[in-house]
């Protein structure tokens, strides 16, 4: 095995070359657990961890090690190592933290996001968009994975497949079943050698289903379908790296009950082109696209030019960038005044000698 096999390309190496870290072994972070992580290079898998240096320098969860990336690292024996430090990241999937402004790095180095949606009584439209915004935010390429096609008629399967390609154009959908094995040849197909691909959805869609058929093995653990709710249970408890006999690279993910936007703007506009694009032709530079007159946007769903419920969810998602941004620099602002009060305090108790 080379490092190229494990993802590694031009990109990494100028940049490791850059940090000064050609000294140091290089390495792949494959799998995630908690304050240690396992990594991978030509010749040995390693269980690792970060230099209190790190920690103490890190700002957020962002400044950690994720699955996909690329770390310098000292090895301590043929078991353990320490990482000294994170490559740059080529390209990096994130989300926003439930009911918090923290963000999480979901992985990273992916070249191909699978957005993956069953066609059960989760299939929703609107979750695959925050998938692809956050996928194309990370300068990601984004493709959709229609599982589960066993479970409807082959009219069913036509009327959804017309439906994503009518909600997002120029962007692969692949139907897929593990139980028929329908499109999995297809799928096995779209995975190239030394790229790395990253299957992201909520619980149940079948990602580990899909992952063990292209493996050739149960590797990952699977459920059944609930009885009670009709849904697949959550399997998966943590991020992992897996390799394909043709030599692609997969990341697994938890199952995701949300998936909170962060600072998306750009993945915002890049899925939602066709809005961004009447935006331009609106009569106001800041229209809101909500009540404005002259609004080109609100004109095309009024001519039945704009799907009205793609609409809604870019209001809705936009809203949360929004949001997002507006409560990170009120935070930066709290902290700034908390940093002055401090300054003062400490002046005022060496002008008085307290």
């Amino acid at each position: 095995m080379k490092l190229k096999d494990l993802g590694y390309n031009a990109f990494f190496a100028s940049n490791r070359k850059t940090l000064g870290l050609d000294a140091y072994l290089v390495a792949r972070v494959i799998a995630e657990h908690k304050e240690a992580y396992i990594v991978k290079n030509t010749t040995n898998e390693y269980l690792a961890k970060i230099t209190g240096r790190q920690m103490f320098n890190a700002l957020s969860r962002a400044d950690y090690p994720a699955v996909g990336d690329w770390v310098a690292i000292t090895e301590l024996d043929c078991e353990r190592a320490v990482i000294g430090g994170i490559l740059p990241r080529k390209t990096m999937l994130k989300r926003k933290y439930s009911n918090e402004t923290k963000t999480q790095v979901i992985a990273a180095n992916i070249d191909v996001t699978f957005a993956v949606e069953s066609v059960d009584r989760d299939y929703n439209l609107n979750r695959l968009e925050r998938c692809l915004a956050i996928a194309k935010d990370g300068n990601i390429k984004p493709a959709i994975v229609l599982n589960k096609i066993d479970l409807i008629s082959q009219e069913g399967l036509s009327c959804k497949i017309t439906q994503l390609k009518n909600r997002f154009k120029r962007i692969g959908i692949i139907p897929t079943s593990t139980v028929t094995d329908k499109g999995l040849d297809e799928l096995n197909s779209y995975i190239k050698k030394g790229k790395t691909y990253c299957f992201l959805g909520s619980s149940g869609v079948g990602k580990s289903s899909l992952i063990n058929n292209l493996l050739g093995t149960d590797n990952i653990k699977t459920n059944a379908i609930s009885e009670h709710t009709g849904r697949g249970k959550h399997t998966t408890s943590g991020r992992g790296m897996y390799f394909l006999k043709n030599g692609g690279i997969l990341i697994d993910n938890p199952g995701m009950r949300e998936i909170g936007m962060v600072d998306t703007k750009l993945g915002v506009k890049k899925v939602f082109n066709e809005i961004s694009s009447l935006a331009k032709k609106c009569k106001f530079g800041d229209c809101t696209h909500i009540n404005e007159p002259g609004c080109a946007v609100l004109d095309a769903i009024k001519r039945n030019k704009l799907d009205e419920n793609k609409y809604s969810n870019y209001l809705k998602l936009k809203k949360e960038v929004d949001f997002y941004k507006m409560t990170k620099l009120e935070k930066r602002r709290k902290d700034r005044k908390f940093g002055q009060f401090v300054k003062k305090t400490l002046e005022q108790q060496k002008k008085y000698k307290i």
